[in-house]
């Protein structure tokens, strides 16, 4: 018996519970799909499904082992890759995640920049604002803006940044001032959309920690439709500083309350590269880790690189 093969239709039954299914995507026949898995059974010594005329289910045994098959069919193709990438030309596609700020003021220009040195990497862009399972989503990269807490993975931080309490000129003509982290409940506030119906700012000034919880007049689970509400005048917003950065410096939104630092979740966000941690990284991956940390990287860098090219005209990253 072929291991290697039973293995990989088991894991197709166990995902199409069906067995003509799993017989077309590996080009043979139903019976001989069925005459596997009996064989795979009868090594294993264990029932791995529950066959009828009209349905496939999985046994605990069955779904235990797809579970673990899973994880490693999948490092088996990821070492094949890995071994393909060192004696071949970067190439193939990579499959990037990220946050929609990020993914939309700073990504474009830098995949455009690294198409011109790597025309053979072709480049998946998908945005979302929740963080994704690198390996069942299967994306080479996901850049989070808070740092990964799940096994199995490993983290590059581009940068730390800190969260403006902004508003515009307009919205502020008039209002009450803001002098202290209470003064926000006289005020329209913004928010970013998050589990529950409370809402809460923390301010923090030296060691001191102000939660003031509040009623948002407007709540939204887009950063970008948070920034052009708050350039609309419809209140205050807490926004990553490097995406307010150049509204500020063009006068369309003024930032409140810089004394304290301000979040609503934690105080250790910025960018994260986070990637699998595997025995090697593709040269795909490394070398676009490389280009985007070469031009975003740093507590300066990251201002220039909202909205604008960020120096896609420097030379490329030395290969290692």
């Amino acid at each position: 018996m072929d291991r290697l093969r039973a293995m990989e239709l088991f894991l197709s039954i166990s995902q199409t519970r069906n067995f003509s299914e799993t017989a077309r995507r590996f080009g043979i026949s139903a019976t001989g799909v069925s005459r596997m898995i009996t064989d795979i059974e009868e090594e294993l010594k264990v029932k791995l499904l529950l066959r009828s005329t009209r349905q496939i289910a999985l046994t605990e045994s069955g779904q235990e082992y797809a579970r673990q098959l899973e994880g490693i069919l999948w490092r088996i193709n990821e070492l094949q890759s890995n071994i393909t990438a060192i004696s071949t030309a970067p190439q193939g596609s990579l499959r990037v995640h990220s946050r929609m700020m990020f993914g939309l003021g700073v990504l474009p220009q830098l995949i455009a920049g690294f198409r011109k040195l790597y025309p053979e990497i072709h480049i998946e862009l998908t945005l979302g604002e929740a963080a994704v399972d690198l390996r069942r989503n299967q994306f080479d990269v996901d850049f989070r803006i808070s740092p990964p807490v799940e096994a199995g993975v490993k983290r590059r931080m581009l940068f730390q940044s800190d969260r403006y309490l902004v508003a515009s000129p307009g919205y502020l003509a008039g209002k009450p001032g803001l002098d202290e982290p209470e003064s926000i409940l006289a005020h329209d506030c913004l928010a970013y959309q998050l589990p529950g119906d409370d809402y809460t700012w923390f301010f923090k000034q030296q060691d001191q920690l102000r939660p003031v919880a509040f009623r948002p007049r407007h709540i939204t689970n887009s950063g970008i439709a948070l920034l052009e509400l708050a350039r609309l005048g419809e209140g205050l917003a807490l926004l990553d500083d490097y995406t307010v950065h150049n509204d500020i410096r063009q006068g369309r939104l003024l930032r409140v309350l810089g004394d304290y630092r301000i979040s609503n979740k934690g105080f250790d966000e910025g960018m994260y590269a986070t990637i699998l941690d595997t025995p090697i990284v593709p040269a795909k991956i490394r070398l676009f880790l490389d280009f985007v940390a070469e031009r975003v990287a740093g507590p300066e860098l990251r201002f220039l690189a909202h909205g604008k090219a960020a120096g896609l005209d420097a030379a490329p990253p030395a290969a290692s």
